[in-house]
């Protein structure tokens, strides 16, 4: 039986980060707008899919979901000084560079057995526009195996922060973050069933961020 919540030291920093530099540079630099977020549950494990533009996603989406949300991260990350401690705090589990997905669902249904909210990338990597063209299943799968809800965000406005080779953020490009009602999760782990609600989702989070500013 797993936890209902996340483990109380990952709660304080996730709300002492928050509220000292995420909210602000969204709502203040970013213009941030945010959309839906009564509807995310307050406990339990869940996973959270939405599209990926920029670096500055992850802590956004934990931001606007009102809850830490753990996203995977490589192995090395975790071995710097002040980095690796903090983002493992944060709710980020490690994962091998060129591991197997098996060994990237395992990581990501731990943390959901712990009670996160954990995080997954539709795509599974950045794309140009913030679309999503080629949803990946494994969202999905960890539905199947887990039990957890997936729920549907879309970030708009992210990948125009960073111009092309900028390591600076341009403060003056608005965000806007959608979130859609929760999705159950499929009853196995078909390969149709896993496809129909991939697709889903995907289209449920292009839908959102049509809809802009």
């Amino acid at each position: 039986m797993g936890q209902s919540r996340e483990p109380k030291v990952n709660l304080l920093l996730y709300h002492l980060f928050k509220w000292s530099v995420v909210s602000p540079a969204l709502h203040l630099a970013f213009r941030g707008r945010v959309f839906g977020a009564e509807q995310v549950p307050r406990v339990g494990p869940l996973i959270v899919v939405s599209n990926h533009a920029s670096h500055l996603d992850p802590p956004l989406v934990s931001c606007c979901v009102r809850r830490p949300v753990a996203f995977m991260a490589k192995e090395e990350l975790f071995e710097v000084p002040v980095l690796g401690p903090a983002i493992r705090l944060y709710g980020a589990y490690p994962v091998k560079r060129g591991a197997s997905d098996r060994n990237a669902i395992r990581a990501a249904l731990a943390s959901l057995e712990q009670g996160w909210a954990t995080g997954v990338f539709l795509q599974g990597t950045r794309t140009p526009d913030g679309r999503i063209t080629e949803p990946q299943l494994g969202a999905a799968l960890l539905a199947a195996k887990s039990g957890a809800s997936l729920l549907p965000v879309s970030l708009w406005g992210t990948n125009a922060i960073f111009g092309k080779g900028s390591k600076v953020p341009n403060l003056l490009k608005p965000v806007t973050v959608r979130i859609a009602p929760p999705l159950p999760p499929p009853r196995s782990t078909n390969r149709q069933e896993l496809e129909a609600l991939t697709q889903t989702c995907a289209e449920t989070i292009n839908a959102l961020h049509a809809l802009g500013r």
